[in-house]
């Protein structure tokens, strides 16, 4: 009888932020940066929450967050994903990354319920996208030494179409905006101030 594998949670906030020019993680939505924003929604839902980063940014951190310092064997968003996985192979891991403000603890509750630990990864899709969300995504051990292989062949560095290949969960959700990701100040400006405007509930 298989056994599910444990699950673990990974704020991905080692990404370079060259369109934002300014660290994406640092920026403020919700009162605290948003990579502390994400790290503790994530602590409500898994026992192991951490952050993914690069190596320069480790004095950022006190001793009490976990830190996963990328290993910069693969490019692009794999080098973190995969950095934790290499570091606990036999876990599974809920992934979040911290430019997705709009990510709220209902959306993540909702993808761990729908977890479907036979396939490679369990993974939101919005309605009017064509491909899955790699970076707010359960990925099991399996789906990563899939991925593993995939990346090693060369095949393409692309978590997008690695899932688009590899039939994983697909989640709808209940708003499409959690899944919104924010690249530059127009975009950061404008939905700071939407944030701002909307009343409270």
């Amino acid at each position: 009888m298989n056994t599910i594998a444990k699950l673990n949670a990974l704020v991905l906030a080692g990404g370079q932020s060259t369109r934002m020019g300014v660290d994406k993680g640092l920026l403020e939505y919700h009162i605290q940066p948003q990579r502390f924003h994400i790290y503790n929604l994530l602590r409500e839902c898994c026992d192991m929450v951490y952050m993914s980063i690069r190596k320069d940014q480790q004095e950022q951190f006190s001793s009490d967050v976990k830190c996963v310092v990328d290993q910069n064997i693969y490019p692009g968003p794999f080098n973190g994903i995969m950095s934790a996985y290499r570091k606990h192979p036999d876990h599974a891991w809920l992934v979040v990354a911290c430019d997705m403000p709009l990510v709220d603890l209902q959306a993540i509750n909702r993808l761990i319920d729908k977890r479907n630990p036979l396939r490679v990864a369990t993974t939101y899709k919005a309605m009017d996208k064509a491909f899955p969300e790699p970076l707010f995504a359960i990925w099991e051990p399996k789906g990563l030494s899939a991925a593993e292989d995939y990346l090693e062949k060369k095949i393409s560095c692309s978590p997008v179409k690695f899932l688009a290949e590899n039939l994983p969960e697909i989640v709808k959700p209940l708003r499409d905006e959690v899944l919104v990701n924010i690249n530059d100040q127009d975009q950061y400006q404008h939905l700071l101030k939407r944030i701002k405007e909307k009343p409270e509930s």
